[in-house]
């Protein structure tokens, strides 16, 4: 086997890449490099340089993706109102493909011989990082598939041992197993692994429960440009800083969150805490803007597509060609989504209750119940009715209806 010079581990400071980092370095010897990427989790960055520089790590690279990540990855998928299983708004799903490609590039910035992520094997994560991990020349190193730690038992008893320092929860406990980022945060296991037990209130971090929310709705308008988001209140911002934005007004009000039983591609189910109150309301802004815009054969196709492109983010084929032609479709229908959306947030909703567009194809005189300057004959629906019936009467006929 070839032996491994340098390694480049995707590192958090949370519990287990910080104890991945003691394992590489005892394992295999060598210098690790640890990459860090900034998608807006905020205070885990500093705390991540400072355990990796305890641990020894001469190389701590920390990189500002935030941009990036809603520019690029994010905002593509909200032009397709990306919904996984019809709930899910995919916030770690779409996070890692752009982790790995840094990470990739960053092994080949160092001459590293071999790239290493947290994700267990019974995750999808794996799959999203090394789908996405594309250089055949760089190996990838996934501790949970060649340890022999089975449990979070067993990791704590390794940290103690090595005196790794193990972060807590609020209560002063071992962790949930958490990812956040700009879109989202992601909550999974101890409690939460029975889905018939409520999930605890210390759960949620990015929203106030809807029930503690304002007793006033709060209105907000969200601009649009090609299908992009691009101004809050009349404000026009970067998309970071517009998901930010959105995260703290959807935040207060107690909007989007999900308690969800989803169906894992490896191919188990599993129930996670979700808060995404930024994305819940972009969703329902650019459906709102959508549906003044788009023709309707155009926005019904692409509710058609849309669990299937959901699907290939999900399982981890954001690189395969096949989500880049949906892409392709998917923006070239963005083309006139553009206008204002405004938005009522309340007790854990989001509520559209305006839209307007200069590109709008929403006619008041053809739809109006009072009189149209638009020549419409009220009789040519007779016709239409009849040709569209015209195989379920003979249908009917040999029946017996």
């Amino acid at each position: 086997m070839t032996k491994i010079e340098k390694i480049v581990l995707s590192y958090s400071g949370g519990l287990d890449t910080s104890i991945i980092l003691k394992w590489l370095q005892e394992t295999y010897g060598c210098e690790v490099v640890t990459f860090t990427a900034d998608l807006g989790q905020g205070e885990e960055l500093e705390p991540a340089r400072a355990k990796a520089e305890m641990a020894g790590v001469k190389d701590i690279r920390i990189v500002d993706l935030r941009e990036e990540f809603v520019s690029g990855f994010v905002f593509p998928m909200l032009r397709a109102n990306a919904l996984y299983e019809g709930q899910y708004l995919l916030g770690s799903s779409i996070a890692r493909p752009l982790i790995a490609r840094h990470l990739v590039g960053l092994a080949r910035e160092v001459g590293a011989d071999a790239v290493a992520h947290g994700a267990t094997g019974k995750g999808n994560d794996q799959i999203r990082f090394e789908l996405a991990a594309l250089d055949p020349s760089i190996k990838v190193i996934a501790p949970w598939r060649q340890w022999n730690i089975r449990s979070r038992m067993q990791l704590l008893e390794y940290a103690e041992k090595h005196r790794i320092p193990v972060p807590s929860d609020k209560r002063g406990e071992a962790p949930f197993s958490i990812d956040a980022n700009l879109l989202h945060t992601s909550t999974e296991g101890k409690s939460l692994e029975n889905p018939a037990e409520v999930a605890p209130d210390h759960v949620y971090q990015r929203t106030v429960d809807p029930v503690d929310a304002p007793d006033t709705p709060e209105i907000i308008t969200v601009g649009f440009e090609r299908g992009d988001p691009v101004s809050v209140n009349g404000k026009a911002m970067t998309p970071a800083a517009l998901l930010t934005e959105l995260n703290g007004l959807g935040g207060r009000h107690g909007v989007g969150r999900l308690d969800l039983v989803e169906n894992r591609f490896i191919g188990m189910k599993s129930r996670g805490i979700y808060e995404t109150p930024g994305g819940t309301i972009l969703l329902a802004a650019h459906r709102g803007i959508e549906s003044i815009t788009l023709d309707r054969a155009a926005a019904h196709l692409k509710d058609e597509i849309m669990p299937r492109y959901a699907e290939l983010i999900y399982n981890g084929f954001w690189f395969a060609p096949e989500r880049e032609m949906l892409q392709a479709l998917i923006d070239h229908s963005q083309a006139f989504v553009s206008g204002e959306v405004t938005l009522r947030l309340y007790k854990g909703s989001a509520s559209v209750i305006s839209r307007a567009s200069p590109c709008s194809l929403y006619s008041d005189d053809l739809v109006t119940f009072e009189e149209s300057t638009i020549a419409f004959d009220h009789h040519d629906a007779e016709g239409f009715i009849r040709l569209n019936g015209l195989r379920l009467r003979s249908w009917a006929a040999r029946n017996g209806r």
